[in-house]
């Protein structure tokens, strides 16, 4: 299995409402066979997480270079990437500077669908969950102004409404 056709299952067998959204996704790429990657200027698949620390009721956030907001680790998939499990995995480390991250079992949380400068369009993001251990210390990437823990209920005070949802979503998870 290549990392577009786990894309359509995930996104066939993602169970967590949705549905319209989950129709967009599949109907991309069943219309974009390059719908996975950055040059696809219809839009592309992203894999994103949120690192959570329940034992101390946090998230590690990235203040975004490019954007200059605080997001979830994440971004393109890559050749490399078997799964969008994989893609997340990588992304949540090589922005986080965590090893040991682990998702949480049962495939994404949520889905978030956001325009962004051309060429690319749109993000159709895959968002994941992944737990870290309470006494991980994180590492600021090139692609990060900063990186910083915040209490749960410190997101909605300086992230979007999509990370707030991914929030909510992945602590229902619990």
């Amino acid at each position: 299995m290549n990392l577009y056709d786990d894309a359509v299952r995930v996104l066939k067998e993602y169970g967590g409402g949705q549905e319209e959204l989950r129709r967009t996704y599949l109907d991309h790429l069943a219309d974009h066979p390059d719908g996975m990657w950055k040059a696809c200027e219809a839009g592309h698949l992203t894999a994103s997480v949120l690192v959570v620390d329940p034992a101390h009721e946090r998230v590690l956030l990235t203040l975004h270079r490019k954007l200059g907001m605080w997001l979830q680790m994440g971004g393109h998939c890559e050749p490399g990437d078997a799964t969008l499990a994989d893609a997340a995995l990588r992304e949540a480390t090589e922005e986080s500077g965590i090893a040991g991250l682990t998702l949480l079992p049962g495939g994404p949380v949520t889905l978030d669908r956001h325009a962004i400068p051309a060429p690319c369009h749109w993000h159709l993001d895959v968002q994941y969950a992944a737990l870290a251990a309470p006494d991980a210390a994180p590492a600021i990437s090139d692609e990060s102004l900063d990186l910083r823990w915040f209490g749960y209920a410190e997101v909605a005070d300086v992230a979007d409404a999509s990370v707030v949802r991914l929030l909510e979503r992945t602590r229902a998870r619990f």
